[in-house]
């Protein structure tokens, strides 16, 4: 695969490119359902900029904490901003800061949180896109037929077959989306999309990194992802059976 694309003194990184064509994608989603639902389109905005800023702040620290072994070895790491952002940090610091932004504004959150969510989705979709041309996140080695090589990869082993987890990963994330958007139209009740988001999120990135052989850093026998992944199943089935009972006037 290959991430950088060379057009006379210009250079795209494709990784790059996957991110932004994510973002714009899930707002497009994000606006078009809101306004058959009647949602304020400025409250919707807000919410993407600030969890823009949230993600990639969110991103950023929870990979400063999984590397900090390496970080006191090298401290150079602190300001190479070309890698080492982790999903997971993106998706609580996106989730903290809309939530601020909501109460600022004094919306109510929970219905922005379950029209979001699919489109969050969608994003990751893209962004694992974005990770297999950059060559990061990837898999065990392995003989099987479907295996990808990777010739030219600054992280990636090149040479060998590796499992393609960030296509597994993009895949699983569209058809996540898909039954975000199905679940959302039955009208269920306040909370539970945004709760299955967490659900199936949460048991599809603890599943993957058993096929992962980047290194994420670990807590114990599990990989961190992995380990968070166990607490945001868990809020998501609480969420899920409480919601309807603490979320009446939300």
């Amino acid at each position: 695969m290959f991430n950088d694309i060379v057009i006379g003194p210009v250079t795209i990184h494709m990784y790059g490119v996957m991110i932004a064509v994510g973002f714009l994608a899930a707002l497009m989603m994000t606006l078009r359902r809101g306004r058959k639902r009647n949602y304020n389109e400025d409250i919707i905005w807000g919410i993407f900029f600030c969890a823009i800023i949230g993600g990639m702040g969110g991103s950023r620290i929870l990979y400063y904490i999984v590397e900090i072994p390496h970080i006191i070895e090298d401290p150079s790491i602190l300001w190479d901003f070309k890698n080492g952002y982790v999903v997971y940090g993106g998706v609580i610091g996106g989730i903290l800061t809309s939530y601020i932004y909501c109460k600022v504004k004094k919306e109510a959150f929970v219905p922005y949180f379950d029209l979001v969510m699919p489109s969050v989705s969608l994003a990751q979709g893209f962004g694992r896109i974005g990770c297999l041309f950059a060559g990061c996140c990837y898999g065990r080695e392995t003989d099987a037929w479907y295996g990808i090589v990777f010739h030219n990869s600054k992280q990636a082993p090149n040479g060998v077959k590796l499992i393609p987890t960030q296509i597994i990963s993009s895949v699983g994330d569209f058809i996540f989306c898909g039954i975000l958007l199905w679940y959302a139209s039955k009208e269920p009740k306040r909370g539970r999309v945004a709760s299955m988001y967490l659900m199936l999120y949460g048991v599809g990135r603890f599943a993957i990194e058993f096929l992962r052989d980047d290194y994420r850093g670990s807590v114990g026998v599990l990989s961190t992802s992995q380990f968070i992944s166990l607490g945001i199943v868990a809020i998501g089935i609480a969420l899920y059976i409480l919601a309807p009972k603490v979320l009446v006037k939300e």
